[in-house]
């Protein structure tokens, strides 16, 4: 399941994904091509699952600023 936030000409996509047998929680930016499809770009981050929450946290308590 994924979640897309509009920003602007971009979107901010985040998804649970799975590399070699481990779980992640990836933030990443996406554009979209000629087609209107959206590519992801090098711009983002893969989360291991047992932090997630605790970096979730952390930005919830920095937006609060």
């Amino acid at each position: 399941m994924a979640k897309d936030i509009k920003t602007g000409k971009n979107t901010i996509r985040v998804q649970k994904s799975e590399y070699k047998g481990y779980e992640f929680v990836d933030v990443r930016k996406f554009y979209e091509d000629d087609e209107g499809e959206l590519r992801p770009t090098k711009k983002g981050i893969a989360l291991p699952l047992d932090v997630a929450d605790e970096v979730a946290d952390a930005i919830k308590e920095a937006n609060k600023g």
